[in-house]
Formats: structure tokens, sequence, C-alpha cells
């Protein structure tokens, strides 16, 4: 706006304006940035200037103790009237209030009110630099950090013990939330606080990123190095002092956490709580497993009552078997006892039926033989037929006594014959069936042909057929091999064929040196089953084929199948 437009503010002053400073020119021309705003049509911007303190006379003389040697210790938020709001002042209100103070303290201003002003030394100097650093976003942020007026301490051990948890911890919190890092800071809550919020507040602050950093305490200047390798050694001293200041910063956070973690009431309500519900679990663990005992043992005591009540039971039932049995026997004693007396008095009263040229003991001895042979039933029909036919049923029963007793002694002594045949069998034969059906195992084409071939290829006591060999096999597996008198006697001669093997070992060169060259048909009827016998894909094959054929070995067997090979192969060429 020209100075023409805003004559009152030109006749207040009573002066004339002198070429100044562009900040007093404004300020005596009553021109503002929100007059030149409101001119041009433009927003004006909201500096909050009523949070900013009113000057008084004890802030110029404040201002004017000030040594501007000395500004880096001085409080600039304090030097810009800004004590109440310090860090949370915005840039605007900021900027309002450094243009105050220069409205006031401007030098050319004081000059012209006849103040003597001192040059370079002079107070304005720290206004100018309280600028600086709160103007500038990174200066700022490092100003802030060592913030003289900002609390440090943490609550000791002994006021947390005595004080009132959530009115003691609660203001400390919120005091060092503003280094965060991260925005949404959770806080302490109370009492009431849920697990979930007490949990997220302490892996909040226990995690807790501070961007609090010490670069305004650094001692020297890297910009007044006069070199390189000055500047490096600066940088070295300064980043180690703010690691320190750092470490200090990250301890004293974990001591606060630490501390409140401790004596939080809350944590020892929620163990408290969490042992309770433990101690819930535990209890219905044990009761699950009474339960489940006693359960068991329930259904243990009803088993076995079910048990001893099926064997009570049955042993009832076989006992009434028994007496039944026992009764029926008994019936039948009676019974034929009767019968038998009934058979010997009618044959008594009829004198056994005897005629003239009768052996009369054979006929009585007969007739005993009947009553002690026949059963009840058919004594009471022989009896029925001796009333009806007399000496004619008598005498056809002896004659069929007769003939019984011949068929039993028939069938005895093919018994003894089969036994006999059976009992043949000496003890070498024997480990020689036993050895060859090791040999020839089940699935062998022709076994038991192949199994009485061996034997009588070795055995000196006559030749045996594949039936005799079956039959002896037999007999010995259904037998208890272990518990019969042949075992015993191979045991007893076990040392002998022992010493035995060993001879024959011992004139093995001479009986190879006396043994015809070429083969005979046994040993290649031999050789042809062993091979049939042990495939390609059995191991050891060639040993186990040796073994089937004693008197040659296994170089030999081998020799003598490439030969028949070879044969085969000349026929097939010829016939081709």
């Amino acid at each position: 706006m020209k100075d023409k437009e805003k004559p009152s503010i030109l006749n207040v002053q009573h002066r004339t304006v002198e070429t100044v400073g562009p900040w007093i020119l404004r300020y005596l021309s009553g021109s503002t940035v929100q007059d030149k705003c409101l001119a041009n049509g433009e927003e004006v911007e909201d500096t909050n200037e009523s949070f900013i303190d009113e000057e008084s006379q004890a802030d110029t003389i404040y201002l004017k103790t000030l040594d501007p040697k000395e500004w880096k210790d001085q409080d600039h938020y304090q030097v810009l009237g800004l004590s109440k709001l310090r860090y949370k002042a915005t840039e605007a209100q900021i900027k309002s209030a450094y243009r105050r103070r220069v409205l006031n303290h401007h030098p050319d201003k004081r000059k012209k009110l006849g103040e003597k002003v001192q040059g370079d030394d002079d107070y304005f100097t720290c206004i100018t630099k309280a600028w600086e650093t709160l103007g500038n976003k990174t200066k700022r942020r490092a100003y802030d950090s060592i913030d003289p007026k900002f609390d440090n301490s943490i609550p000791s051990k002994e006021m947390a013990k005595k004080s009132d948890f959530f009115e003691l911890f609660g203001p400390v919190f919120v005091r060092n939330s503003m280094w965060s890092e991260q925005n949404s800071v959770p806080l302490l809550g109370d009492i009431n606080s849920s697990r979930d919020h007490v949990d997220r507040f302490y892996n909040f602050w226990y995690g807790f990123n501070s961007w609090r950093e010490f670069s305004y305490l650094d001692e020297e200047d890297r910009e007044q190095a006069s070199d390189r390798e000055e500047r490096r050694w600066i940088e070295k001293q300064n980043r180690a002092n703010r690691t320190k200041l750092k470490k200090e910063e990250s301890t004293r956070i974990r001591q606060l956490v630490d501390l409140a973690y401790a004596n939080d009431p809350r944590l020892l309500k929620f163990k408290k709580e969490e042992q309770e519900r433990k101690a819930a679990v535990k209890q219905a663990k044990k009761d699950a497993i009474r339960q489940k005992q006693e359960e068991e043992i329930r259904l243990r005591e009803e088993e076995e009552a079910k048990v001893q009540k099926e064997k009570e039971e049955r042993e009832a039932a076989e006992k009434a078997q028994r007496n039944a049995l026992k009764a029926e026997k008994d019936s039948q004693k009676k019974a034929l006892k009767k019968e038998r007396k009934h058979i010997r008095d009618l044959c008594k009263t009829n004198n056994y039926y005897i005629q003239s040229g009768d052996n009369v003991i054979e006929i009585m001895s007969g007739v005993e033989k009947i009553c002690d042979q026949l059963s009840a039933i058919q004594l009471k029909q022989l009896s029925s037929s001796l009333q009806i036919e007399g000496r004619k049923a008598l005498i056809e029963k002896l004659k069929q006594m007769e003939c019984r007793v011949e068929m039993n002694n028939v069938i005895k002594n093919d018994t003894k014959i089969v036994e006999k045949n059976n009992n043949d069998w000496e003890t070498d034969d024997v480990q020689l069936l036993i050895k060859a059906v090791n040999l020839f195992p089940a699935g062998t084409n022709q076994r038991w042909e192949a199994v009485a071939n061996f034997i009588n290829q070795h055995s000196k006591n006559g030749e045996r057929n594949a039936k005799q060999v079956l039959a002896k096999a037999k007999s010995l597996q259904s037998t208890n091999y272990t518990d019969n008198a042949l075992k015993s006697e191979m045991n007893a001669n076990a040392y002998d064929q022992f010493e035995k093997e060993k001879k024959c070992e011992s004139q093995v060169p001479e009986v190879v040196s006396e043994r015809p060259v070429g083969w005979s048909a046994d040993e290649q009827k031999l050789l042809e089953q062993a091979l049939k016998t042990y495939p390609n894909a059995v191991k050891e094959r060639w040993d186990r084929i040796a073994e089937c054929v004693p008197t040659r070995t296994k170089k030999e067997c081998m020799k003598r199948y490439k030969e028949i090979v070879e044969i085969v192969k000349a026929k097939k060429a010829a016939q081709v």
C-alpha cells in the first residue's frame, strides 16, 4: 500500500521517516503482511500470535543481558518469546515471533530512538541466531534434542513403590513420546486396560525408535577447520560424542520402561490371572485323568465281573455236562451190566446151547468175549436173537467175533510191516535224505525222483524209489525229530562222522587223480537236474550246483556246462 493511503499513521509519528531497515519502514508505514495479503486477495496465514509471549520489560532486560559470543547456550525459544510453546511451535509462529522481535529490537530503530547500539556485540545478534536455529528444520531438530527446559529425569524405585503408578509414570511417558519416530504413540492407560493394550504399550517402548540426536552439542565446528584432515578429525570426535550421548539416551529410556514394567499393577493382575488360568487348566487335566482312570477301573471291573460270570456259567455248564455224561455213563454201565447178566443167564439157562461134540470151554469163553466186547444195544439185539433163534444166533455171533479178531491181526501185521519199512533207514541214509531235501527244495522239477537218485548215488544200503523217500520224509516231518532216538544216535556218532570226513578230505588228491575224466550218466543227470533247480538269478549258483554233484568240483561243473553249450550251438549250426 502507498504511504498516501494511510496518513493517520504518519501523523501519529510526528516525525520524518528516514531510510532505515525494511522491517522498520514497513512498520512505520503501517503496511504489514496481513495488509498486503488482503490487498492482493490472498488468505491470511494464521500465525496464532495469541500463543506468543507478550513482550515485557523483563523480556527486554533479558535480551540485553545476552552475550552474542555465548549464543549457543541461550534459550532460543525464550529469545523469540515462545517459552510456552517451545517444540510445539509451528513454523508460522516462529516466523511471526521473529518479526516482532525484529520490529522492536532492530538496531536501526533503536538508533533512531536514541539508544546506543554496540555494533557486532549487540544482543540483536542473539535474536538472529535464534531465528537461524529455529527457522531451519535440521538445526531446530538438533536444538530440540537438547532443549534445556526438557525434563530428562525418570522416577526412582522408591517413588515407584510409594506413588500412584499411573499418576507417576503417565506424564513421563507422554513427555518422552516427543522423541518417537512414529506419530501414533500408545498411552500408558489405566488399571482397566486390556492385556492387548498393555502388551502393545510395552512392545512399543521396548522397541522405541528415537529421533533425538546430539549434533547441537558438537564441541568443534567442522566449517572452521583449516584443511581436510582437520575436518575429518573434527567429524570423528563429534561422531564419537554423539554415539556416547545416544547410548546414554537409550539406556535412560530402557531404565524407564524396565522400572514401569517391574511396578505395573496390571502385569501383577495379569500374572495372577494367568496363574489361576493355568491352575484351572491343570486341575481340569487332573480331573479328566481321574475321571478317565475311574472309568477305566469301572470298565475293568465290569469286564472282570462279566468274565467271572461267563466263567461261572461255563463251569456250571461243564459241570452239568460232566454230570450228564457221568449219569449217562452210569446208565450205560447199568444197562450194559444188565444186558451182560441177561445174556449170561440166558446162555446158562439154555446150557450155552451146547450140542454133542461141542467144545464147552470154547463156547463159554466166547460168550464172555461177547459180553466184554459188545455194547448194551448189541447185547440187547443178541438177546432178542437168542430168544428167537437160540443156538443159531449164538454160533453166528461167535463166528463174527472170530472174523473180527483175524481182521485186527492182519491190520496189526500190516502196520508192523510199514513200521519195519520206515525203520529200515540207517543214520547215513537219513542224513543223505535231509541233505537231498535241502539241495532240491520245493518247486524242483520231479523233486522226489531227484532226491531218490541222489540217495541211491551215495547210499550203500540198496535202491529206494520216490514213494519210499516221500514216505520217510513225511514220517520225519510228522514226528518230533528233536526227541527221537535217530537224532540221539546221530549225535552220538557225530565225532566219528567228523573224523571220517576229515580223513576223506585228506585223501581228496588221490581220489581226484584216480577219478575218470569223462562224465558218467548219473553225474550228467545230477548236473542237468541242478541246472534246472538253480537258475541264473540264484546267488552262488555254481556252489549250489557243485554240491548236487559231489564227485565233481565247481570248476569241472562250469567246464562241463560250457562243453554242453558248445555242443548245442554246433548242432544248431549244423541244422542251419
